[in-house]
């Protein structure tokens, strides 16, 4: 799996990094995306579901007011969306755990949970002009 320091310069660039992370995802993988409002989570999110098969990928979009979103591809991808949820009691009222083990999840906004599991865990920062920093732990 990938692991590291990753510098992007463009979208495509990041949907590509993403669809080789997922490429070897077994299905039931669990992947909180961290990064200030416009550093490129669904973007991300975008090349995930590429890398599993997603055939369009248009269809993902940022879950921020249906909170979930599932799609079908190899695997169900989960996208989850915690940027309007203000407590961790809301994050437990949705029943995210609810998914465990039944596709790859994906969250957004993970830095709001506040659960100790095993994650990819990936940090965007943005850098200059359309460049992004990820950071895949």
């Amino acid at each position: 799996m990938l692991k590291g320091k990753f510098v992007t310069h463009s979208e495509e660039e990041t949907i590509e990094l993403a669809r080789k992370l997922s490429r070897d995802f077994k299905g039931q993988e669990v992947v909180l995306l961290t990064g200030e409002l416009g550093a490129g989570k669904t973007v991300f999110t975008k090349g995930i579901a590429a890398g599993l098969g997603l055939n369009d990928t248009h269809q993902v979009c940022s879950p921020s007011f249906t909170l979930i979103n599932i799609y079908q591809a190899k695997f169900p991808i989960i996208h989850m969306d915690l940027y309007r949820l203000g407590k961790k009691s809301d994050i437990f009222d949705l029943g995210w755990e609810d998914y465990l083990g039944q596709g790859v999840i994906v969250v957004e906004w993970a830095e709001k949970m506040d659960y100790e599991l095993e994650a990819v865990r990936i940090t965007i920062s943005i850098g200059e002009e359309e460049e992004r920093i990820i950071q895949i732990d």
